[in-house]
């Protein structure tokens, strides 16, 4: 359904992204975070089903920046070469907002726009969402968001959580809603991961359960 672009950030970085087109005219747009494994076919799975609900798509590959084309699995190997870049993502916070700002100009023309991230990307949506003009955000067990705590969503929010994640412990799940007592912050019976059907952690009740959650969010922000 999709194809391959490229956008260039303010700063004149060339990257990839990943653009789905719906049937139509589209609702709005989300803009889709990668895990740690880039813009694999899983990414694009997700991108995909957000233009089936009629929504403009773009995932980009915020990994560019540091090696073109990361595409990985899920096998222990693949998960090590991630952590790396995800280091070097967080260590260049500000480059990848600027790549999350150029996606959102390249859809804005669709309408509002909406944007989602699983895993490491949930921590840059927290990001794009206290920082960017986002109209609506949603989070998916992002194992980094406690160190952005200090920052405020300045768009609807929600945030996904599996009580079995191990790489989120609940007390830091805790921390967040004290502090941000007006985002819906939903559990699930499921570990990290859960959205994703490519996984060992995937949980199908629980990724239905967030999917229709997220698409709520932003049929009422969107569209």
């Amino acid at each position: 359904m999709g194809e391959i672009i490229q956008l260039t950030a303010t700063d004149g970085h060339v990257l990839d992204a990943y653009r789905a087109e719906p049937d139509g005219e589209p609702r709005g747009a989300v803009v889709v975070i990668q895990e740690i494994f880039g813009v694999n076919v899983h990414i694009k799975d997700v991108a995909d089903g957000f233009a089936k609900d009629g929504y403009l798509a773009i995932a980009p590959a915020l990994f560019d920046r540091f090696e073109k084309g990361v595409d990985l699995g899920y096998e222990a190997d693949d998960i090590a070469v991630g952590r790396e870049f995800k280091a070097k993502g967080n260590e260049n916070l500000d480059n990848v907002m600027a790549d999350v700002s150029a996606a959102y100009e390249a859809v804005k023309s669709a309408g509002k726009v909406g944007i989602t991230g699983y895993c490491w990307g949930a921590v840059v949506v927290w990001a794009a969402a206290c920082r960017l003009n986002f109209d609506a955000a949603a989070c998916y067990y992002g194992a980094g968001i406690i160190d952005l705590i200090g920052e405020t969503p300045k768009c609807p929010t929600i945030l996904h959580f599996g009580r079995e994640d191990a790489s989120i412990p609940l007390d830091e799940v805790d921390a967040i809603s004290k502090a941000h007592p007006d985002l819906d912050v939903y559990l699930y019976d499921a570990g990290h991961g859960f959205n994703c059907d490519r996984r060992g952690s995937y949980d199908e009740d629980s990724m239905k359960a967030a999917r229709v959650r997220t698409l709520d969010l932003f049929a009422g922000a969107l569209g």
